[in-house]
């Protein structure tokens, strides 16, 4: 009996386990449909081809061109209801797709930008539209209207119609304290080394002037970039050296035994070379410097063009500083050579020696030359001077500055012998005529070096 039964429920059983899966089956599916009645979100309709590809009817006319873009001429004319159905309206024309959602677009999908990357877009495109910040310290450009005339190889300065000197009107302005020690410097040789030059341009104070060798490749280029930074300029003149011409300065160079006509056809020449300059200094001339009555006629030149005249002090000042009062220039002699030797530590002794003349006299000038190490240490130098108790200024305003105390001086002086002076006042200097440095007299056209004050 129950091998029987055994025999009856055999079948049941082999059928278990499909019966299993089905019912397993949906009640998965109620469990889903149950979820998203309760959470009421619809079911995402996503495209989808079903059915087949169809064409329009085909004709003998078009077979030819179906053929030709390779559409086989078998039977596609079965359409699938809400299927995808390429449509071909005339031979040549576009394919078209139906059945895709509303604002679908065949082209290339580009993603558009981050908010951050189109901020970063915006603001790069501002900065290559906007120009670069001026240079507050930049001087103006040369050549000032009036202050030129055509020369032997350029523009040559002349005085102004209403009085205007180069000496002033390419010279840095300066407005500083007169009661500080006032410091000067001078870098000369510019332009003869283009790395050397560029690194005193760019790293050096625009206080600190620099003076160029009129014989130097791009001139004219090199002095525009130095005022363009805020230096002011001068302009060497070849002088003849005591071992001429084994030692030799350079074509047009000044002679002690020159005739003052060749003299000045030869200083003429060097002053055109180029515009902006404010002075003429020495290059070399311990010879030339030492002949009162050569030295005399030159500058009474510089005078008549409104050029003020720096000696770098390698010389016999009491000559350089006798032709200057005889010819009533505009003229200094710097107190310390800085680089005689050009090491570190013989530059930090001379810079240190200078500022204890600017305490004794109230001011002092230093000369340099474009050696690396003289660029270096006066950049370093010049970083903490304010902070011991100094302030550097353009050469031109410690040489307006003792242009004044030299007249207040000899002012006191013819008042009440041996009385002398010490000037309190405020110093003006570069085209701010009408000042109280009484640029403008022409009695304040001399000065004393800084040993005489």
């Amino acid at each position: 009996m129950s091998h029987r039964i055994a025999s009856l429920a055999a079948p049941l059983l082999t059928l278990k386990a499909p019966l299993l899966a089905t019912v397993a089956t949906f009640a998965l599916f109620g469990g889903a449909v149950a979820v998203l009645t309760l959470t009421g979100e619809a079911p995402r309709h996503l495209t989808e081809a079903r059915g087949e590809v169809s064409s329009m009817a085909r004709t003998a006319e078009n077979s030819h061109d179906d053929a030709s873009h390779g559409v086989r001429g078998d039977d596609l004319s079965h359409d699938g209801e809400d299927g995808i159905t390429f449509v071909e309206d005339e031979p040549g024309a576009d394919v078209q797709l139906t059945g895709a959602p509303a604002g679908f677009d065949e082209e290339v999908f580009v993603a558009a930008p981050s908010a951050e990357e189109a901020d970063h877009a915006q603001v790069s495109q501002i900065a290559a539209n906007e120009p670069e910040p001026a240079n507050p310290d930049a001087l103006q450009p040369a050549p000032i209207s009036g202050l030129s005339e055509p020369g032997p190889g350029g523009p040559l300065p002349v005085v102004g119609g209403h009085g205007e000197r180069v000496s002033r009107e390419y010279a840095r302005p300066f407005h500083g304290d007169p009661a500080s020690p006032t410091l000067a410097i001078v870098i000369g040789g510019m332009g003869l080394n283009p790395q050397v030059t560029q690194a005193a341009i760019n790293d050096l104070p625009p206080e600190v002037a620099l003076s160029f060798a009129s014989s130097s490749d791009n001139l004219q280029t090199w002095i525009d970039r130095a005022r363009a930074a805020g230096h002011e300029v001068l302009l060497e003149a070849p002088m003849e050296p005591y071992d001429y011409p084994n030692n030799d300065p350079g074509p047009y160079t000044l002679l002690a035994d020159g005739t003052p006509s060749e003299n000045t056809r030869r200083l003429l020449w060097v002053m055109s070379r180029a515009t902006g300059y404010y002075g003429i200094t020495n290059y070399l001339g311990a010879r030339f410097s030492a002949s009162e009555g050569a030295l005399t006629h030159v500058l009474e030149d510089l005078e008549k063009r409104g050029v003020a005249f720096l000696h770098d002090g390698a010389g016999r000042r009491n000559t350089i500083d006798s032709a200057a009062r005889s010819a009533g220039v505009e003229y200094a002699i710097a107190d310390r050579i800085l680089d005689e030797n050009p090491t570190p530590d013989a530059i930090d002794n001379h810079l240190l020696a200078l500022e204890a003349l600017a305490l004794q006299n109230g001011s002092a000038i230093g000369s340099g030359f474009a050696f690396p190490a003289t660029v270096d240490q006066v950049q370093r130098w010049a970083e903490g001077l304010d902070l011991r108790g100094y302030q550097l200024a353009p050469p031109s305003a410690v040489m307006a500055r003792r242009r004044l105390e030299a007249r207040l001086l000899a002012e006191a002086q013819a008042a009440e012998p041996d009385v002398s002076v010490t000037y309190h006042g405020t110093i003006n200097t570069g085209g701010d005529h009408g000042s109280e440095s009484g640029d403008n007299d022409a009695e304040d056209t001399h000065t004393a070096d800084a040993g005489d004050h």
